[in-house]
């Protein structure tokens, strides 16, 4: 499991703008590339890991000051589904 966990992370903590908005698409969260470059560059190179809390919370909050709660709301339920 500990192999999974690390590869998500990995594909978070490197993620582009453009992979951000395709994803977003892909389950119905709006997010322009602007909100995305700026989501991309709080999550490069900081190895957060969405399966503590802690990090995903502060994940959450940057995404909400970026994008609004709303699609915070939405991203939190996407990071939840793929951290059960």
């Amino acid at each position: 499991m500990k192999f999974l966990e690390n590869i998500i992370n990995m594909k978070i903590n490197g993620i582009t703008a453009k992979e951000l908005v395709k994803y977003g698409k892909q389950f119905n969260i709006n997010v322009t590339l602007d909100q995305a470059n700026s989501i991309a560059q709080f999550l490069r190179g900081k190895n957060i890991d969405i399966f503590n809390d802690d990090d995903r919370t502060k994940v959450i909050k940057e995404i909400a000051s970026v994008c609004g709660p709303q699609t915070a709301k939405k991203v939190n339920q996407l990071f939840i589904m793929l951290t059960k």
